[in-house]
């Protein structure tokens, strides 16, 4: 469940509109390089070819010549027929603002601007692998695929909206360590437990459900 919680977290960086999860904050400093699960994580400490370099190297794992970067729309619905409308969305909906996390048979998560519920995500147990997106009215709004290793480390993700473009992809080294992209390929940052640093290694962002 935590790790879901994490996938959601990262997935959804780039869709404001979405998520009021994550926040501002300045950045601080790091004297010494981290150790989570095994894998150190020093991207303050190394200088900017090594990070460079480490963008570039997960940047050409996750955009492949295998890539998609746009369904046809009419293709990703049939594709994704049985999720457009959530039937569900008003026992959802209830689930989520009484701080539901998980029912017999899904994984569930909800985004809020303030108090207000705006958004809620839904990853039912018998097909781990993907994860859709609602607003609270039950439309499809994103789907995120998961790499076929998926839930073992790494894996990779990548999120569609609704009309089949592609909106980003991650690389998870780990539980406390990702790597996220924007659709362009451009480097949006990453992350380490709760804090995302940029390829400079400036502290950017927090995420509060880590």
């Amino acid at each position: 469940m935590k790790r879901f919680i994490i996938i959601l977290c990262v997935l959804l960086i780039g869709n404001i509109s979405l998520s009021a999860d994550f926040e501002q904050n300045i950045p601080q400093e790091v004297n010494q390089p981290i150790i989570t699960g095994g894998i150190e994580f020093d991207w303050l400490e190394i200088n900017q070819s090594d990070r460079d370099a480490i963008i570039d190297k997960h940047k050409n794992e996750l955009f492949t010549d295998d890539t998609v970067y746009k369904y046809a729309k009419k293709d990703f619905r049939e594709m994704n027929k049985d999720f457009l409308k959530d039937k569900d969305y008003q026992r959802h909906y209830m689930l989520v603002i009484n701080n539901v996390k998980e029912t017999d048979d899904e994984n569930l998560c909800g985004f809020y601007k303030g108090k207000l519920l705006i958004s809620y995500a839904i990853q039912y147990k018998n097909d781990l692998r993907k994860v859709y997106y609602y607003d609270v009215l039950g439309n499809l709004r994103y789907v995120d695929n998961m790499s076929e290793n998926y839930p073992n480390f790494p894996y990779s993700s990548k999120q569609y909206r609704v009309n089949g473009t592609l909106a980003g992809a991650i690389h998870f080294e780990s539980h406390d360590l990702q790597y996220v992209f924007n659709n362009n390929k451009s480097f949006k940052g990453v992350w380490y437990k709760d804090k995302m640093f940029n390829n400079k290694a400036k502290q950017i962002m927090t995420r509060t459900n880590w």
